[in-house]
């Protein structure tokens, strides 16, 4: 399971780590923590080459709704198709601290224009 988080600290590009979790046996959960990358998904669609940003509809937040599409599902095509979409139900909406499960996002997936 992966969370995305953040703490908007203002104007600019904002930090995103990813935290996964991973179960590898009945009393064992193996965690990863990285930086959510701006490259890739800038590769796809240049929305915001400063970073990520969350809380209204602009650039930054579309670029990190493709970000963390990208991440999650490593679906190119989906990621692109559905970015704008997902920005304005999930990151738009977000407040100062940037807080989004797996769950709420494959829950959002299962509801959108798959």
């Amino acid at each position: 399971m992966k969370t995305y988080y953040g703490e908007n600290t203002g104007a600019g590009g904002q930090k995103v780590t990813v935290m996964k979790a991973t179960l590898v046996a009945q009393d064992k959960v193996d965690t990863e923590k990285y930086e959510l990358p701006l490259g890739p998904s800038l590769k796809l669609f240049n929305h915001s080459p400063d970073g990520f940003q969350w809380g209204y509809e602009g650039s930054g937040c579309a670029q990190l709704a493709l970000a963390i599409l990208l991440d999650l599902t490593e679906d190119p095509d989906l990621s692109v198709r559905l970015h704008q979409e997902f920005k304005r139900h999930l990151i738009a909406t977000a407040g100062k601290q940037l807080l989004i499960m797996e769950m709420d996002i494959m829950a959002w997936l299962s509801k959108a224009s798959v």
